[in-house]
C-alpha cells in the first residue's frame, strides 16, 4: 500500500496542486549492478466528481533498493493506491564462476 488518505484526512485525498507519495523499497538481496525496475499501479481508489491524474515511477535506483514515487496534480482526489514492482538484475551466487581473464 502506498498510502490510504481517505481514512486519515491525508493531502493526496483532501490536497490540491502537485502532490506525492514515496515510499523506500530495498531488497532482499542485493544486485551486483543498478537492475532495471518496473512499478506498475496495481490498485487506486478515486473520486470520480474531479479528474483521474496519476503517475507512478521508480527513482532514484541502486544495487540495494529503490523509490517508488505515485504523483498526482490538479483537483484529482486519492483515496488509496497501491503499487507493485519488478527487479531484474544479476545477483551473486554460490554457484557463479570467476572470471579467470
Amino acid at each position: 500500500m502506498l498510502f490510504s488518505d481517505f481514512d486519515t484526512g491525508g493531502d493526496m485525498w483532501t490536497g490540491k496542486g502537485a502532490r506525492e507519495a514515496r515510499i523506500a523499497v530495498l531488497f532482499s538481496e542485493n544486485f551486483k549492478n543498478k537492475p532495471s525496475v518496473t512499478v506498475a499501479l496495481e490498485m487506486f481508489d478515486m473520486d470520480n466528481r474531479t479528474n483521474q491524474r496519476a503517475e507512478t515511477v521508480a527513482e532514484n535506483i541502486t544495487k540495494t533498493g529503490f523509490d517508488i514515487v505515485f504523483k498526482t496534480w490538479g483537483d484529482t482526489k486519492i483515496a488509496r493506491a497501491r503499487a507493485a514492482w519488478m527487479a531484474i538484475g544479476g545477483v551473486d551466487a554460490d554457484d557463479n564462476w570467476d572470471e579467470m581473464y
